[in-house]
């Protein structure tokens, strides 16, 4: 039931995990050479953390509560168990990036 809840969890994720990208793309990566900045960013990291911020606390505190609940009833270890999860949850978003 985890790994079906994660990957259902999975979906949504999409959202904070392409912000999470766009950020590192955009700004880290382009400012050491590594990747080109968007040309039409010209407004800044702030917007962008400002937008991002609340999406990544949301999401990551619904994915938390709900694998703490789980968590308790499951019989794995921990660390088996979280491991599971987070590839449960990514799954969708590599899924979306490689088919797109």
């Amino acid at each position: 039931m985890p790994v079906g809840v994660n990957l259902l969890l999975g979906i949504p994720a999409i959202v904070p995990l392409f912000l999470a990208w766009y950020i590192i793309v955009n700004g880290p990566l382009a400012a050491l050479g590594w990747t080109q900045r968007n040309p039409n960013e010209d407004d800044g990291m702030l917007l962008w953390l400002v937008i991002a911020a609340p999406v990544f606390c949301l999401f990551g505190l619904i994915w938390g509560l709900a694998n703490l609940r789980m968590r308790r009833r499951t019989a794995t270890s921990a660390s088996q168990y979280w491991i599971a999860c987070v590839i449960a949850s990514l799954a969708p978003y590599i899924v979306g990036f490689f088919l797109f």
